[in-house]
């Protein structure tokens, strides 16, 4: 019999009910997650690195964990396991019901009395499975609530229990709801560039298409829509998709190659460092430009290349590198966007263009694509020190070399010595404390200076003293080598020493590194407000206040999300369909938590291998 409109309409609402609901679900299941696990650990981009912490967790999202559930996601191969990890678990670990619950008592209560003799109880928790102890299941007999003469009554006991947890996951989310800090963390296991939500101009109008026509693609990119067959079918989605080809990540490269009329061009260099945190958070040194005059100038940064020792790599040579240039008005917190360094060759990112007299800041940016926590693991730990015939302390030649390439990495004016300002980025890198003039003074006392300045003997013979303070223990010198960076084998992995080139026309350019610290609140700015104002807007079909700003520079693509309503949005990304791509969070799906009248970064992405052609493909879906 043939169906009739009315039929049609009544399941497509049946459809758009589903969907919503499904969505909903979503939404509740992942705040779940976050709650929980931000009850334990301080960020959602924070490892679980232990079987208590990773039972820890999930207690607190409701469930109880055996240790053969446990011993499951927990191997001898796992050293951590990240957010994404969790939600995966979760959504096989369904917690028990009350029926399940009681169907498992109903096992032991065979008369079906709705009691259990405590000695029968203690009797089965204490020889079966995940054996209990005695002072355990005592701690479990004593309560009065579900307990009388000696029995257990279990279906008081599973009512209180099921109470507990749903209390347990209540105080949680309440957790959760108080701090805006936590409700702006993202949810997912990789950092992000922009740590927080940036707040938006009030002023700033909706735009009234869904794409930008006054910023077009590089040449060689192809966009179509796209949508994943396993994407999620929301209320508002957006997809993106860009074709890039093999090796075609440089462009203007003429712009960077040094013309003849810049050879008599005054110059000004320094060198710095990303540093990957324990937490997945890329710190680095931040800087002052000063500009005496209006003049043109070429601004360049690339990763510093110095020598490693026989049969090391320079893992960070492939670290993707920019440098956003911030103009300083009345005070320093009222930073504006001048440009950033957009054009590449090869690894030189670079910026071309003229600027007035006054002071500039120079934030330095890795998107984290290539900077991220190693995974494999070092079977063996390298020697750092040893002792000669007479007994006498010395630096083994691969701990040398070590320390000569982190001599030139925290040299940053490049003149083969350390000031005492230099000195005091690698303490407050190494140690959190600064050496002031009177401990400088003893160092000039006793190791080799030049100018009031280290020397790379005098800094190899000071690590050595400190080796001979602690008897030939080499537990601080470990300290201090894996806060810049290096893994027991001695390898660059978690940091990426830089340089910054600077010609000037008209002018001497004098540059000063200011800090050592995250991006914070200006870099997030600066990043969102490059990725708006060069790359195309897409709206969320559906949904006319949240926009999908999508950049590519260079090697590197960058989706920005932007809310422009009154309430926080959960935005689903998917890159399922993407080809040859690498993005900061580690993540083929995950989801970002965007606060009212904000904007913050979706992901950047980058080729695995850049020998071959690479397809970005992400569908963006309003969760809720």
């Amino acid at each position: 019999m043939a169906s009739t409109p009315g039929n049609h309409k009544a399941t497509r609402s049946e459809n758009s009910q589903g969907k919503k609901s499904q969505h909903a679900e979503e939404a509740i299941f992942y705040m779940n997650c976050r709650a929980a696990y931000l009850t334990v650990l301080k960020s959602s981009l924070e490892n679980i690195k232990s079987k208590e912490q990773l039972s820890l967790v999930l207690q607190q999202a409701g469930r109880n964990p055996s240790q053969k559930t446990i011993n499951r996601y927990w191997t001898s191969q796992t050293s951590s396991l990240n957010f994404d990890d969790f939600c995966a678990i979760l959504k096989k670990e369904k917690p028990a019901t009350k029926n399940e619950l009681l169907e498992a008592f109903g096992k032991i209560d065979t008369d079906k009395a709705g009691y259990i003799a405590h000695d029968e109880l203690c009797k089965i928790l204490t020889t079966r499975g995940d054996k209990m102890t005695w002072e355990e299941v005592t701690s479990i007999t004593k309560q009065a609530d579900f307990n009388c003469n000696g029995k257990l009554d279990y279906n008081k006991f599973c009512e209180l229990y099921l109470s507990t947890r749903e209390q347990c996951c209540r105080a949680a989310r309440a957790r959760l709801e108080m701090h805006p800090r936590l409700r702006q963390q993202h949810l997912g296991n990789q950092p992000e560039a922009v740590p927080e939500g940036i707040t938006l101009p009030v002023s700033k109008a909706s735009p009234g298409l869904s794409r930008k026509t006054d910023h077009k693609l590089p040449k060689g990119d192809s966009r179509a829509p796209s949508r994943p067959s396993s994407a999620q079918s929301s209320k508002a989605s957006s997809s993106t998709t860009v074709t890039v080809g093999a090796s075609s990540s440089s462009r203007n490269t003429e712009l960077i190659i040094e013309p003849d009329t810049m050879k008599e061009w005054q110059r000004a260099q320094s060198r710095g460092c990303f540093y990957l945190e324990e937490n997945g958070e890329i710190i680095s040194h931040k800087y002052r430009l000063h500009l005496a005059q209006r003049s043109a100038l070429s601004i360049t940064i690339k990763p510093f290349s110095i020598p490693q020792a026989q049969g090391k790599s320079c893992h960070w040579l492939s670290v993707d590198t920019a440098l956003f240039i911030l103009k300083e008005n009345e005070t320093q917190e009222n930073l504006q966007l001048v440009s950033f360094t957009e054009l590449q060759n090869k690894e030189v990112f670079g910026w071309r263009g003229e600027l007035g007299s006054g002071v500039y800041w120079l934030l330095p940016f890795t998107t984290g694509c290539r900077l991220r926590k190693a995974k494999t693991q070092i079977t063996g730990e390298a020697k750092l020190v040893w002792r000669d015939e007479d007994g006498e302390l010395a630096l083994t030649k691969e701990f040398r070399a070590a320390l000569l390439a982190i001599f030139e990495t925290i040299d940053l004016d490049g003149n083969g010595l350390l000031s005492l300002e230099e000195y005091n980025f690698f303490e407050l890198r190494t140690s959190g404390e600064k050496c002031d003039q009177e401990a400088w003074a003893v160092c000039k006392e006793n190791f080799e200076m030049k100018k009031n300045e280290l020397t790379r003997q005098g800094f190899l013979d000071l690590n050595l003293m400190e080796a001979n303070d602690q008897d030939g223990d080499p537990w601080d010198l470990w300290v201090t080598l894996l806060s810049l960076g290096y893994n027991r084998a001695l390898e660059m992995t978690e940091a990426c020493p830089f340089v910054i080139d600077i010609c000037a026309e008209r002018c001497k350019p004098r540059i000063k590194a200011i800090s050592l610290e995250g991006g914070g609140s200006q870099l997030s700015r600066a990043l969102c407000s490059s990725v708006v104002n060069k790359g195309e807007a897409q709206v969320l079909d559906g949904s006319e206040n949240i926009f999908i700003h999508t950049c590519r520079s260079g090697s590197r693509i960058t989706s920005v999300i932007e809310n422009k309503s009154e309430n926080k949005v959960i935005i689903h990304v998917n890159n399922e369909q993407s080809k040859n791509c690498l993005n900061n969070r580690g993540l083929t799906v995950f989801a970002v938590e965007v606060a009212p009248k904000s904007m913050m970064v979706s992901q950047h992405v980058m080729a695995l291998n850049e020998q071959e052609e690479w397809i970005y493909s992400c569908v963006h879906s309003l969760v809720c």
